[in-house]
């Protein structure tokens, strides 16, 4: 034989009431712990959100700044390498004119006569093969210091060539009106001159000798070796 108890339903409905707020506080803790457990925890406050927006500002701010002081220092760096460029080749230029400014003094120094004469002298007569049948000749011609008037003359070369095994002489300028105006003479004190002259193909030049005349008459000759 068994003995049963009920209880009254106002207790049964409290037990209840109790169990299921212990599962249900239950349940809420487990879903609390595992959504810390797996980093899903409650999101940030409005303070933390408003202070990492700040920081973001701020970094954006000091990158702008730093970005336009590299832009500005790479533009001046370019300017800077460009004048730098230009500066070069204007030196390189200037140093050019230099050497053969130093190399016109230096021969015009060794031109300068020892006497105090007015005599007519020609000095250091050059002369080289550009080409098979062009000759480059220079030289200076000039006056003594006691010499109180202008020279007026004419210059003439005489070039020494083997054509087709025989020695002949060739005289310059040969009747051609633009030649014998570049030959032309007109200085007090010394007058340059350099030109080329153009021979026959298949010639071989032997010497040069240049001549200043002055009314038909020598006045002054000097020769040089090919």
């Amino acid at each position: 034989m068994s003995v049963k108890t009920d209880l009254p339903w106002p207790l049964k409905v409290a037990f209840l009431g109790i169990v299921l707020g212990l599962g249900g506080a239950t349940a809420m803790w487990a879903y609390d712990l595992g959504r810390s457990f797996t980093r899903f925890g409650p999101g940030p406050s409005r303070e933390q959100v408003e202070e990492l927006q700040q920081k973001i500002d701020h970094l954006t701010i000091d990158r702008n700044r730093f970005s336009s002081t590299v832009n500005a220092a790479e533009s001046q760096l370019n300017i800077e390498r460009s004048a730098q460029k230009q500066l070069a080749a204007q030196v390189k230029i200037l140093e050019s004119e230099n050497a053969k400014l130093k190399e016109d003094l230096a021969f015009f120094e060794s031109l300068l006569p020892a006497d105090t004469g007015s005599g007519i002298s020609i000095r250091r007569l050059k002369a080289e093969l550009i080409a098979p049948n062009q000759l480059r000749y220079r030289l200076l011609i000039m006056q003594g210091a006691k010499g109180g008037r202008d020279f007026v003359g004419d210059l003439q070369f005489a070039v020494t060539v083997v054509r087709e095994g025989k020695s002949a002489m060739m005289m310059f300028p040969q009747g051609n009106a633009g030649e014998s105006e570049k030959l032309k003479l007109n200085f007090k004190h010394y007058q340059r001159v350099e030109g080329i002259l153009t021979l026959p193909e298949e010639t071989l030049v032997k010497a040069i000798q240049a001549r200043v005349l002055e009314k038909g008459q020598i006045r002054a000759q000097q020769s040089a070796n090919l």
